[in-house]
């Protein structure tokens, strides 16, 4: 199912989504400002799963990109509110949306991967586990749910696996472009369906990429987000 895009509020939806307490080491805001984060891995330790080309480019230049433009627009957006300017305000929601959401999305999705020596490919344990098992009948039938999900994408978007913040049930939710996972859910999972993603290495064999991620994905660090 595809999520209502954030319109209002953006900025402080990003901030929260990006908050430690969320276990999100990785993502990073300092004095107002987004930076790039660090990985835990080489860009080729995900080979032969995601080409370490794919990985450098996907990293250093798409994120940084998504990092500059959210930055940029966050200034002019504190110009605008300091002038008191509500159609420049206006006008720049869209863009911290979009790349306040990208800055998000990427520092969760770097964080979802892990080479096979570090634990990469291993399944889920202890209560994630039980509750994927609960939800879905087991982790390869959810593997199965979020790659229907992603292969339903038209365009760009990401699927996740998200946590209801009320009921705690487990679910799998698409979201379309960079739109972060914000109000009542908190994102476990998530799987990049941008073609810059994969194209690179697979081409237009998207399927390929979606069954290829998994043997990368690190659920250690769901564990924590689910915690």
């Amino acid at each position: 199912m595809s999520a209502a895009l954030l319109r209002t509020g953006a900025t402080r939806s990003a901030m929260r989504a990006a908050a430690p307490k969320a276990g999100l080491a990785g993502t990073s805001f300092v004095r107002g400002k987004a930076t790039l984060p660090g990985l835990n891995y080489d860009y080729g330790a995900l080979e032969p799963s995601i080409s370490g080309k794919i990985m450098e480019l996907h990293h250093k230049n798409h994120h940084q990109t998504y990092v500059n433009s959210y930055n940029d627009a966050s200034s002019r957006l504190a110009e605008a509110q300091a002038s008191n300017d509500i159609a420049a305000q206006t006008s720049l929601l869209p863009l911290i949306n979009f790349h306040g959401g990208g800055h998000v999305n990427h520092s969760l999705f770097w964080e979802n991967l892990a080479p096979k020596s570090q634990g990469g490919g291993e399944p889920p344990s202890g209560a994630l586990k039980v509750a994927i098992e609960e939800s879905f009948g087991g982790v390869e039938k959810l593997q199965a749910q979020m790659n229907a999900a992603l292969a339903g994408i038209q365009g760009s978007g990401w699927a996740w696996l998200v946590k209801d913040k009320g009921t705690g049930a487990l679910g799998v939710r698409t979201y379309a472009n960079q739109d972060p996972v914000v109000g009542g859910f908190v994102p476990l999972l998530g799987i990049d369906a941008w073609e810059h993603a994969y194209y690179l290495q697979y081409q237009n064999r998207k399927a390929e990429y979606f069954k290829a991620v998994w043997e990368v994905v690190n659920w250690k660090a769901a564990e924590k987000r689910f915690a």
